[in-house]
């Protein structure tokens, strides 16, 4: 008769700093970066892929944390929007939308400022249709888009 293993040891590096950890072998990466590593910035919004609230960045490509279990993760680097801010100074693409008011409740905002940072990594000075192509993943119910269109935009000048 065979075992099913319920659970395995990963370890991962988020934001510089390596985990090990046990976890169950079907929980999700995001619950993994929430509820173990209680780094609560990347936010859970619909658990299908759909909205993009969940991005992060692992090994250098961007993925949506609801869609990878965290054993898929085991000995990846991971990058998540609390990484972002160098100590209490927010980097040029959080300062842009800042400045450009870029949110209103905030709910898809770590995965917007993911989605473009893995964008203006791949290309630093995008045309408007490519901020665009690479914020297609990202649902926003409040802003209406065109102000986070707007960040990304001037923090790729």
């Amino acid at each position: 008769m065979s075992t099913v293993t319920t659970s395995r040891s990963i370890k991962v590096t988020i934001n510089g700093t390596t985990y090990e950890r046990e976890v169950e072998a079907r929980k999700l990466l995001i619950h993994f970066i929430r509820d173990d590593l209680d780094l609560t910035g990347s936010h859970i919004g619909c658990d299908t892929g759909n909205c993009g609230a969940c991005s992060v960045i692992v090994d250098g490509s961007l993925v949506k944390s609801c869609m990878l279990l965290a054993v898929q993760a085991d000995g990846a680097t991971v990058e998540t929007v609390e990484g972002l801010a160098h100590g209490d100074e927010l980097n040029k693409l959080q300062q842009a939308f800042k400045d450009h008011h870029a949110l209103q409740c905030g709910y898809c905002t770590p995965g917007m400022l993911m989605s473009a940072t893995a964008l203006l990594r791949a290309n630093p000075h995008p045309s408007e249709d490519e901020i665009k192509k690479g914020l297609q993943g990202n649902i926003c119910r409040c802003t209406g888009y065109w102000n986070i269109f707007e960040a990304v935009k001037a923090a790729s000048e």
